[in-house]
């Protein structure tokens, strides 16, 4: 387990956590990772490397959709 998934997320990665379940994010692989919801980049450039690197959440090769790993709709269910 690593950092990010041993220390209690903060609300903003739980809102993240949220739009990715309900479709309305992709991660720019383009532009490091970075995420964009409803169509707007997030002012949080660090949040979208940080939540997937924490196996979080994922997406294709060259960016896309984002989606949510085990882990992180277990995270959310347990919230």
């Amino acid at each position: 387990m690593n950092a990010t998934t041993a220390t209690p997320l903060s609300y903003r990665d739980r809102a993240v956590l949220r739009a990715v379940a309900a479709g309305r994010c992709e991660i720019s692989e383009a532009f490091g990772g970075n995420l964009v919801i409803d169509g707007v980049w997030f002012t949080d450039q660090f949040a979208g490397p940080r939540l997937t690197e924490a196996g979080l959440i994922i997406a294709g090769l060259l960016g896309g959709p984002a989606r949510l790993t085990a882990s992180g709709r277990a995270l959310l269910e347990a919230a």
